[in-house]
């Protein structure tokens, strides 16, 4: 079978490698989409500490299941599935008391796992254990099924940062996150939102797909000042960085509304991760600063119901589909900023 493997930072290949045989409690699975992010690119470029090379890459993973191990009970082949990336032990004291996005034990598909960018792929017994394989219902098809990792990480953020009915809320970044952030919010009832992205052409593209309450480009105009008027003067609830930007970050504190959420969605460069933070307008604005951090199995149940409800749509953020060929290509696009969701088909 043809793979995408890893083998050291600028040396990603597409290469020959044999069908995986599954364990007697893993599931074997005929992968049918792998979208890719931006977290994709970084492991090109950067390599990751997680990662022991050759690694196949990929994790955002949507397929049919072809064989079962004997000792693996409610799978069967034919079935179409979801594979959760983030795998929590389920056994140490956040796990138990439900925090599995921040489970020190934390494994990922990509990762210590084979990944998705490959015709097969085995989904290891960890991932059935915590509950980490879901059933893609018969109306969802397998691309749009292979978004829901990446709106289970959303919905994470978007439930630490209490985005509720009412709210005024700013996304920061156009980018795919950007765009599910947008939906989501429109979903939980969000009164306005506004995105925002420095490069017009992206923010533009993302715009016409989402239909923000008002689009602003940071390289045009102020944008503190921009969201103080979209606003009437008082500030939005809700602010979520989702661009890997400490000045966004910056900024996010003084577009804030009083009792304001700030939202650090996108993670900073391991080599530049500080930022200026105005202590007192926390103090005296009575802000909250909240990380968000992956996803935990139950909001990839919840994610892939959101998806298949209607409720976030998805599919036309989809806009290329390319076979694993070409995936580095799609690390190019993704690279690049010209499209918003890129998603291999093996």
């Amino acid at each position: 079978m043809k793979v995408v493997r890893f083998h050291a930072p600028g040396d990603v290949r597409i290469e020959e490698a044999a069908e995986p045989t599954p364990g007697t409690a893993d599931v074997k699975i005929r992968v049918r989409n792998c979208s890719t992010c931006g977290t994709d690119v970084k492991i090109l470029r950067f390599g990751h500490h997680h990662i022991v090379p050759p690694r196949v890459m990929g994790h955002e993973i949507a397929g049919e299941v072809v064989e079962v191990g004997a000792e693996v009970q409610g799978w069967q082949p034919g079935d179409r599935v979801q594979v959760i990336a983030a795998i929590p032990c389920g056994e140490c004291r956040e796990c138990r008391l439900g925090r599995m996005t921040v489970c020190p034990n934390q494994e990922s598909i990509g990762y210590h796992y084979e990944g998705g960018f490959a015709e097969f792929m085995v989904v290891p017994a960890k991932v059935l254990r915590v509950d980490g394989l879901n059933r893609v219902p018969d109306e969802v098809g397998f691309a749009e099924a292979s978004v829901t990792e990446p709106l289970a990480c959303v919905l994470n953020g978007q439930m630490l940062a209490r985005v509720a009915e009412g709210d005024d809320v700013v996304v920061m970044g156009a980018g795919p996150i950007g765009c599910l952030h947008v939906r989501l919010a429109r979903a939980r009832d969000a009164s306005r939102v506004f995105l925002v992205d420095l490069n017009a052409d992206r923010l533009g593209m993302a715009a016409a797909l989402v239909a923000p309450d008002a689009s602003v480009c940071a390289s045009e105009v102020d944008v503190v000042d921009e969201i103080s008027k979209l606003t009437e003067g008082r500030g939005a609830d809700v602010v979520i960085t989702a661009a890997a930007s400490g000045r966004a970050q910056e900024q996010a504190l003084h577009m804030a509304a009083r009792q304001g959420r700030i939202s650090f969605f996108g993670g900073l460069p391991k080599d530049n991760p500080m930022i200026a933070l105005d202590s007192n307008l926390v103090h005296y604005s009575e802000l909250t600063i909240v990380g968000a951090n992956g996803s935990s199995p139950a909001h990839n149940a919840q994610a892939l119901q959101l998806i298949a409800s209607g409720a976030v749509p998805v599919a036309d953020l989809i806009t290329y589909r390319l076979t694993l060929d070409d995936t580095l290509a799609a690390f190019d696009i993704v690279a690049r900023g010209e499209a918003i969701k890129v998603t291999i088909e093996p």
